[in-house]
């Protein structure tokens, strides 16, 4: 390849069509918008049906949203046996060895499958069950 052989990339130069701007132009006093009409005056707004009850009016509405509502990451007690014996079980702890990918609002530990070791567990909260598990296991839950 030579200097002289040298093109930009296919599509990445291209002139811009300018509306309105005389008859010669080809889009020219219309502007390529046709004759009068809705669409030759202005913009509709989004969800505009011409008039007609729009879909987001004609579908019922049911419950509210809690703005104030918490989502926590959770982990099953089952997981927390791939930690050693004695170890304090952190939030911090929890997203390094993987077990937790995004915080959120926090973690609660959940009492689902059966817990073997003898844990320290710090958490955001905790289900009943997973209370009564760790402590029969012999280790002891924190709420952070």
């Amino acid at each position: 390849m030579d200097l002289n052989e040298l093109q930009p990339a296919a599509g990445s130069r291209f002139v811009r069509n300018r509306v309105g701007r005389g008859t010669s132009s080809g889009n020219g006093k219309t502007a390529g918008r046709g004759q009068k009409g809705q669409k030759a005056r202005g913009k509709t707004r989004l969800g505009f049906e011409g008039g007609q009850m729009p879909l987001y009016r004609r579908i019922p509405k049911r419950g509210f949203t809690n703005i104030s509502r918490k989502e926590f990451a959770v982990v099953n007690l089952e997981k927390l046996n791939n930690f050693d014996n004695g170890t304090e079980v952190t939030p911090a702890l929890l997203i390094e060895s993987g077990l937790v990918k995004n915080q959120k609002d926090g973690v609660k530990i959940l009492g689902n499958g059966q817990l073997d070791k003898k844990l320290t567990v710090k958490a955001n909260k905790f289900s009943a069950s997973a209370v009564k598990a760790i402590e029969q296991a012999g280790g002891k839950t924190e709420v952070i």
